[in-house]
C-alpha cells in the first residue's frame, strides 16, 4: 500500500495489468451490475443543469428512464448513482449498430455539447474510490466481465494506473499521479 496526501492506494494498481478490450466485452460494464454508476454531488448538479444538452445523445429508453426517475437516483447504500433502464443498463448508455455500449454523456462531450467527459467513477474504472472520514481508499476492482481487459493489458504490459492515468490526474491532480508513478518505478525494478 502507498499513501499519498489523504489517499491510501492499493498496490494492485501497479501489479495488475488492464486495457479495455471493447471489441470483446462490448461495454458490458455499462450494462451489468445491480446499480448505476456512482456519482459525486457535483456531478448530480452538473447533470441537472445540462441534461437538455446531453439528451440528444441518448436513446429513447434511456430518456424515458431518466424522465421517470430523474437524472440521478439515490442508491440502496444512500449514495448517488445514475438511473438504470429496467434494472439493467445505465440510462446514459447508448448502443452502436453492432451492440457495443458507450456513454451518451461522453458522446455529448466529444461533440462539444458539454464540458464534462463522464462520471469520474466510469472514467476511473477499474479503479474504485471509497471515501472515509479522513482518507480516500483507491483500489483496483476485479470483475469477471473484464477478463479480456486483463489479458489485453497483460499482453501489452500496461498496469492499471497507466491505463487510467488521465482519470487519476482528473481526480487527484498531476502531482499526486507523479508521486504514484515514482513509487511504481521504484517497486517494479
Amino acid at each position: 500500500m502507498l499513501s499519498i496526501e489523504n489517499t491510501l492506494i492499493s498496490d494492485e494498481l501497479i501489479s495488475e495489468d488492464f486495457v479495455c478490450n471493447i471489441s470483446k466485452c462490448k461495454g458490458e460494464c455499462c450494462v451489468a451490475g445491480q446499480a448505476g454508476a456512482p456519482l459525486d454531488k457535483e456531478e448530480t448538479t452538473y447533470l441537472e443543469k445540462n441534461f437538455l444538452k446531453i439528451k440528444p445523445y441518448l436513446n429513447a429508453k434511456g430518456i424515458k428512464s431518466i424522465e421517470e426517475q430523474g437524472v440521478y437516483v439515490k442508491g440502496s447504500d444512500g449514495d448517488f448513482e445514475t438511473p438504470l433502464v429496467g434494472g439493467q443498463e445505465c440510462a446514459y448508455t447508448v448502443f452502436s449498430e453492432t451492440g457495443v455500449a458507450s456513454c451518451g454523456i461522453e458522446n455529448a462531450y466529444k461533440q462539444g455539447a458539454i464540458d464534462f467527459q463522464k462520471p469520474i467513477s466510469c472514467h476511473l474504472y477499474p479503479v474504485r474510490i471509497q471515501n472515509y472520514e479522513n482518507m480516500v481508499a483507491v483500489n483496483y476492482h476485479s470483475w469477471s466481465i473484464c477478463s479480456d481487459a486483463c489479458d489485453f493489458g497483460n499482453a501489452l504490459k500496461i498496469p492499471v494506473y497507466q491505463f487510467v492515468k488521465t482519470a487519476l490526474i482528473r481526480k487527484f491532480g498531476k502531482v499526486w499521479f507523479e508521486a504514484l508513478e515514482e513509487y511504481a518505478k521504484k517497486t517494479s525494478t
